[in-house]
């Protein structure tokens, strides 16, 4: 089990990581591996879901990758977009937890209490209720990559969506019952832009090596 802090403890949960993206907007560079806080963004998303038993990142993998890190994997064909890199990290055959995390790669201040909050609010909803937990932003606006999910029910929205190359996030995740949880600390802000990730830089300089991850 893991500890869940003030809520008690969570089931066991995986995570995904996409990493994959083009980033049109930041001129092509490898995004995930910008840096806010002296860390990169995909360094600090990876501890927020430390606790996971086990996660994939979808994207390319370094030449070196540490070992014991998560495991690494591509979507097919490689920019093949979301759904295509979420089918990817679940292709894998073994069974895997319950629940798992679905999370872009570029959310720097996600924290490990909001993943807690989120695998939460699936695990004690029962089978029958919600398929999935959601963060939603301060303009109401639903983020899909800073969720979690039932696995049975993601790998079902799959089967019924058919070939995933090319389909929007929201083909997959839309049909599926939904709980919104609030984003008080605003974690599930993201760097899309060269102003997006300078105010990020700004924020982490503000709130300190507590702030975030």
């Amino acid at each position: 089990m893991t500890s869940g802090g003030a809520g008690g403890a969570l089931p066991p949960y995986d995570a995904i990581v996409l990493a994959g993206g083009a980033a049109r907007r930041l001129g092509g560079v490898d995004k995930p591996r910008l840096t806010v806080g002296g860390r990169s963004l995909l360094d600090r998303v990876l501890a927020a879901c430390a606790g996971a038993g086990r996660t994939v990142v979808v994207g390319p993998a370094p030449a070196d990758p540490p070992a014991g890190g998560p495991r690494w994997t591509r979507e097919q064909p490689p920019g093949g977009g979301p759904v295509a890199a979420v089918a990817a990290a679940l292709a894998d055959p073994e069974p895997g937890a319950a629940v798992v995390l679905l999370l872009a790669a570029d959310l720097p201040f996600l924290d490990a209490r909001t993943v807690r909050r989120l695998v939460a609010a699936v695990a004690a909803s029962g089978e029958r209720e919600v398929d999935a937990a959601v963060l939603v932003d301060a303009e109401g606006r639903e983020q899909p990559l800073a969720a979690a999910y039932r696995t049975a029910a993601l790998r079902s929205a799959l089967a019924r969506l058919g070939e995933p190359a090319g389909k929007p996030l929201r083909a997959l995740t839309g049909t599926l019952r939904t709980t919104r949880l609030a984003d008080p600390d605003a974690v599930a802000v993201d760097c899309d832009t060269w102003d997006d990730l300078e105010r990020a830089r700004r924020r982490a300089e503000r709130e300190g090596p507590g702030g975030g991850g």
